[in-house]
């Protein structure tokens, strides 16, 4: 009889702690609106408080009862091994097969049941309960938004007054006038933290006293009543009037951005009946693009005799000032293309900015006509090479097996089709060593080694000053050979071999069909070899400025005489010395040197980012005010401008008799 409660609680007590688990968060979720609510309003918040108290007791008791009654039919819908038999371990039974039905639940109830099926039960059976915690809430941001004279309780204190602002914050007042090429409008505001365009023109004017207005540069500008002082923002600066400090960002003029959409490629290989072209091309800026231009140049010949003629294309102006897009399908006739030749061009494009004008140009993309195919080897891409008279080109190749392949389709006897098969590998091997020679490939194989190495055959006798290396070895590389050539010929002169390769391979198998791919894959890499003779470079020479009539042959040498300046070193900064000696000066307390501030101001001007820049100008005008704790922060920003080591700061050393003592001092 003992058993019976021991067993029932063994199930019901872990069960009601895995729903007290689950149910404490939603118990605490309303507590802290509650909370919230004490700072806007005391009674209110304890009133708050206390329902939440009173609700969370309820649920307690609610949950304590549903887990003391339902907790055996909660356990068989979870737990399909004990039969759903879990109401025979909540009361003992009176018949002798439920008594031996819960002998067999009782020991198997250790190995099915653990807290892991706790835990999941409570959370299938204990639904969320966020409705509270909606309801506080609610109750909460409501006594916030109350107005102060509404709420329950009013504040135990008297509220302080509100600051008032500085009376420069009502004598000031700037204007902004950025450039007008920008189309950005004047506007005037309060003193503020601004974000302008470079060389706008920034005002500060005074109303109804005279201020003064410091720059994070040193500047300083005094203006009187009814006045106003005038800066034009080049570069990021910090300033202050009085209490007043805000900081001035600048947004730079960005080059235009030009694209060519079509075509896509940088070498765009024309098919040989194309009739017309598109070119399409696009050009952005953030203000407005004065000038954009569509360049060509016409390329026709070959070798030595290669003539150019260059035209331009101004691009229309469409309804935007920032962009021009422009597209239009040229025919070759218009272009002035004819098979053979090439087409190159670009994009140019400036700016609307009349002082200081940005240009940017798009890479060059080429359009590629090819020319009639000539039937001779094609060796003008490698002109160190000379053509033996029994060597065939890879276009012969070609021809020869397709005429193999042809007559297969007829009765052709196994002999005559392995004699001319061999026939055609043999040519297309000794082309294929031909090209070979210029990757530093060996200039035989196969059946021409006897010739190669007959000289090898012979030797003469032998002493201690026989070069054993020269006389039995053979060089089959040339170092010459392997570097004549760019990589990007190599590569195609790689892709090439490759192909012959296979072709090769394929017509010494007897299976000449297989073998015409690879071969049209060679002689497409030669013919790109060939094309690579032309080489198109943006002219770059130097332009020297014009005459000046009048001085001509006058004699006059005035500003014409050269003069030597003494080079810096390499790394250095001008003015470091300078700016050493100042963050020594800064590690303590004592006089900076003379003209500091500009010193620091010029170093300061190197430091990257605007954040940075506007950081250490206040920093600077800190200091300049006498705050001691700023001058480290001060020195932090002058030793990032520092190259090399870092500065060492001096360390006092101590004047005791002990320690003259120990130098060996007098004393």
């Amino acid at each position: 009889m003992h058993a019976e409660p021991d067993l029932r609680g063994a199930v019901e007590r872990p069960l009601w702690h895995a729903v007290l688990r689950r149910r404490a968060p939603w118990w605490l979720v309303p507590v802290i609106p509650a909370l919230a609510t004490l700072p806007a309003s005391v009674p209110v918040g304890v009133a708050l408080l206390a329902g939440t108290t009173a609700w969370v007791a309820w649920d307690a008791r609610h949950w304590r009862q549903r887990t003391a009654t339902q907790w055996p039919r909660w356990l068989d819908d979870a737990v399909p091994a004990l039969e759903d038999s879990s109401s025979l371990l909540a009361t003992a039974p009176a018949s002798a097969l439920a008594k031996l039905q819960r002998a067999r639940l009782a020991a198997r109830l250790q190995e099915t049941v653990g807290p892991a099926q706790f835990a999941a039960i409570a959370r299938a059976q204990t639904p969320a309960s966020w409705w509270p915690a909606a309801l506080i809430t609610c109750a909460a941001i409501a006594v916030w938004l109350a107005p102060s004279g509404e709420r329950l309780a009013p504040p135990l204190t008297a509220p302080a007054p509100a600051p008032q602002p500085a009376a420069v914050a009502t004598t000031l007042t700037m204007q902004v006038m950025p450039p007008r090429y920008t189309g950005v409008k004047p506007y005037d505001t309060a003193p503020r933290d601004l974000q302008v365009p470079r060389y706008s023109v920034v005002h500060w004017c005074a109303k109804n006293a005279e201020a003064s207005v410091q720059l994070g540069d040193g500047t300083a500008m005094k203006t009187a009543a009814g006045e106003c002082a005038e800066w034009r923002a080049m570069e990021a600066m910090s300033w202050r009037s009085g209490a007043l400090r805000h900081d001035i960002r600048v947004t730079p003029d960005q080059p235009p951005t030009v694209t060519v959409a079509a075509p896509t490629e940088a070498v765009h290989q024309l098919a040989p009946t194309t009739a017309s072209v598109r070119i399409a091309v696009a050009a952005r800026d953030d203000y407005g693009i004065a000038r954009a231009t569509l360049h060509l140049t016409l390329a026709r010949g070959s070798g030595e005799n290669i003539r150019f003629s260059d035209r331009e294309v101004p691009l229309p102006q469409g309804r935007d000032a920032r962009r021009r897009d422009w597209q239009k399908d040229w025919t070759l006739s218009e272009l002035g293309m004819e098979p053979g030749d090439e087409l190159y061009f670009f994009v140019r494009a400036t700016d609307n900015d009349p002082e200081h004008p940005h240009t940017v140009q798009s890479p060059t993309h080429t359009l590629r006509l090819p020319g009639p195919e000539a039937e001779a080897l094609d060796s003008s891409a490698l002109p160190s090479m000379v053509k033996p008279e029994n060597l065939r080109s890879q276009r012969q190749i070609i021809i020869d097996t397709e005429q193999l392949v042809a007559d297969m389709r007829g009765k052709l006897p196994a002999a005559v089709l392995r004699e001319r098969s061999e026939g055609i590998a043999a040519d297309q091997a000794q082309l294929r060593r031909r090209y070979g020679q210029f990757l530093g490939e060996e200039s035989t194989l196969f059946g021409d080694e006897h010739e190669e190495h007959a000289d090898h055959e012979e030797h003469k006798p032998m002493n201690g000053n026989t070069n054993m290396a020269a006389q039995f070895g053979h060089a089959h590389d040339m170092e010459d050979n392997a570097t004549i050539f760019d990589p990007q010929t190599k590569t195609v002169l790689r892709r090439a071999l490759s192909a012959m390769w296979d072709a090769e391979k394929a017509l010494r198998a007897i299976t000449p069909s297989s073998a015409l791919p690879p071969e049209y894959k060679a002689l497409a890499a030669i013919k790109e070899l060939q094309q690579a003779e032309r080489v198109y470079l943006h002219r770059a020479a130097f332009e020297p400025p014009a005459i000046k009539e009048d001085k001509r042959l006058s004699g006059d040498t005035a500003g014409a005489a050269s003069y030597r300046r003494a080079q810096a070193p390499a790394g250095a900064v001008a003015g470091s010395a300078d700016v050493r000696t100042l963050v020594g000066a800064l590690s303590g307390d004592g006089a900076l040197p003379a003209l500091w501030s500009r010193t620091a101001v010029d170093a300061i001007n190197r430091l990257p980012g605007e954040d940075a820049k506007l950081a250490a100008q206040r920093a600077v005008q800190d200091v300049a005010d006498g705050c001691v704790p700023c001058r480290g922060t001060l020195r932090a920003w002058l030793r990032a401008t520092l190259n090399g080591n870092p500065v060492l700061q001096a360390r006092p050393e101590p004047n005791t008799p002990f320690s003259r003592a120990w130098q060996g001092a007098p004393r």
